[in-house]
């Protein structure tokens, strides 16, 4: 079983700004294979099914960005997921716009979301794919709060739109070939 979570605030407040992008990459993913969110558990809204053919959880959890791991773990937990086969899709500021990277694991690199998985789980051994959101113009925790919960410009927008099916090719590259094949193909 593999599970493979979107990042993202609840709230149709946040449905278009930068840290949900997570969630919007799952949505499609979840599109793309006839799988539907149609359950809500473990703190998530979650879909099960199949992804060519190789069985798959996908979720949203519902608790905030920042307590992301509560539902994360819970999730493994429910349906028997060691982190290795847990795929975290979220936004990532330190990338261009756009930009997609996939890592095989490490630290939160700063992502307080990712943290909170890193803490809950007790591992930092889980894949993860990290979009580009890219940086707010000046530093300072307000002004990345700002741009993170900030929605897309429209030139942005229109960027993010070709990245979501790039980032559904990865997915499906990770699952079909592993990671290391999926970090060589797509980063």
């Amino acid at each position: 079983m593999n599970l493979i979570v979107g990042l993202g605030n609840p709230g149709r407040e946040y449905a278009g700004t930068r840290h949900n992008v997570g969630f919007r990459c799952v949505t499609h993913f979840a599109r793309l294979h006839g799988i539907s969110f149609d359950r809500q558990q473990c703190k998530a809204k979650v879909g099960t099914g199949k992804a060519d053919g190789i069985a798959v959880v996908l979720a949203k959890p519902r608790t905030f960005m920042n307590a992301s791991g509560e539902s994360v773990h819970l999730l493994a937990r429910r349906f028997k997921v060691p982190p290795q086969n847990i795929l975290i899709v979220h936004d990532d500021i330190d990338l261009p716009l756009g930009k997609i990277r996939i890592r095989e694991r490490g630290s939160s690199g700063g992502h307080k979301g990712i943290q909170s998985i890193i803490d809950c789980l007790g591992s930092q051994d889980f894949p993860r794919i990290r979009i580009g959101v890219g940086r707010p113009q000046s530093e300072g925790d307000e002004q990345v709060i700002g741009h993170v919960l900030g929605a897309f410009s429209s030139q942005e927008r229109s960027l993010m739109d070709e990245t979501v099916p790039k980032v559904s090719e990865a997915i499906r590259c990770i699952l079909l070939d592993g990671v290391v094949a999926a970090m060589n193909k797509c980063n």
